[in-house]
């Protein structure tokens, strides 16, 4: 896990994407292009979050989202997601 200096606001949380997977478990490798995005990650740093709605995840934590959740960003190299806890389906 890498430190980021990327503070979320209210009940978002960064995540750092799994990487995908590159061969399939009987060792077919797959290409790039047939490659799905992961749905799974790692809490990276969380929000304040809301009186409404206080923020349950934590740093450190793996967690599962939805497949179009959050926003896709580049920092220093590395990809990272934001999204509000909402989105976050489950801690693993």
């Amino acid at each position: 896990m890498s430190k980021v200096n990327i503070q979320p606001l209210a009940d978002r949380v960064l995540i750092e994407p799994a990487a995908a997977e590159t061969k399939t478990s009987s060792g077919i490798i797959i290409p790039d292009s047939a490659k799905e995005k992961p749905q799974k990650g790692t809490v990276v740093a969380v929000g304040p979050g809301t009186k409404e709605n206080p923020v349950t995840v934590k740093v450190g934590d793996h967690v599962l989202y939805g497949k179009y959740a959050g926003t896709e960003l580049q920092h220093d190299g590395s990809d990272y997601m934001i999204m509000r806890e909402s989105d976050i389906l489950a801690i693993v």
